[in-house]
């Protein structure tokens, strides 16, 4: 059975969904600028790696409170 996660979604083009297949995690991120991007992990450790260069938060162009969010609900995966 796959369990999908919403980690944001700003509109119907813009959001970061996360599936969860046995032990793989698929990681898909729509955005108006760059399409679709799907990323499989086969762990945790390995999705918040990418997370944490993807989403740094010296370089986050939202407010902390979003970007609190988002982590948040990377770990509730």
């Amino acid at each position: 059975m796959i369990k999908k996660h919403l980690i944001y979604k700003k509109d119907k083009w813009n959001m970061l969904t996360v599936e969860v297949n046995g032990k793989t995690l698929i990681l898909r991120e729509i955005s108006d600028q760059w399409g679709e991007e799907c990323h499989t992990f086969l762990s945790r450790p390995a999705m918040m790696h990418w997370v944490e260069e993807r989403f740094p938060k010296e370089q986050f162009e939202g407010s902390e409170e979003e970007w609190t969010a988002i982590m948040q609900a990377f770990k509730e995966v």
